[in-house]
């Protein structure tokens, strides 16, 4: 009988962990995180009112996702879940920009801050992303709101 003395691994032994942590990594989800994962910004929104933004970034992959919730327009009737459309612009990497958009949130009361996403979009490894304005439609009416603020506490990067 063969005898393997301690910390000491054969040759078998070793190629059958090596496969197997091959195999674990192979099936294991590519890691992405987006940083800082919730910012906030002020909005103006004209004469639909203006305030703060908190929004929430997300990745898998190429696929981003960003949430976002603000002070900066109240309802002034309920309603319902997945009617409210909207786009996000953000500044991409200092030029140029890029859109997140959705048509999904959750039921609004009235009197209640909107709530919409989550917004969908494509990123990059290494995309830096910060809101510029935001596009809101609710039964037709459409409000435009620009950023009055930058991010905090920075762009996301992706």
């Amino acid at each position: 009988m063969r005898h393997l003395r301690p910390g000491r691994l054969g040759f078998g032994t070793a190629l059958g962990v090596a496969l197997a942590t091959a195999g674990t990594l192979a099936m294991a989800p590519a890691a992405t995180a987006v940083t800082p994962g919730t910012a906030t910004l002020s909005f103006d929104c004209g004469w639909y009112g203006s305030g703060t933004a908190t929004l929430t970034a997300t990745q898998n992959g190429t696929a981003a996702t960003i949430s976002l919730a603000t002070k900066a327009i109240s309802s002034p009737i309920n309603i319902g879940a997945n009617s409210v459309s909207s786009t996000l612009t953000l500044t991409k990497n200092g030029s140029g920009t890029t859109e997140f958009k959705g048509s999904s949130n959750p039921a609004i009361p009235a009197g209640s801050e909107v709530s919409t996403g989550p917004l969908t979009g494509t990123v990059a490894h290494g995309d830096s992303l910060e809101a510029t304005s935001l596009k809101v439609v609710v039964l037709g009416i459409t409000a435009t709101c620009k950023a009055t603020s930058r991010q905090s506490p920075g762009p996301f990067v992706f």
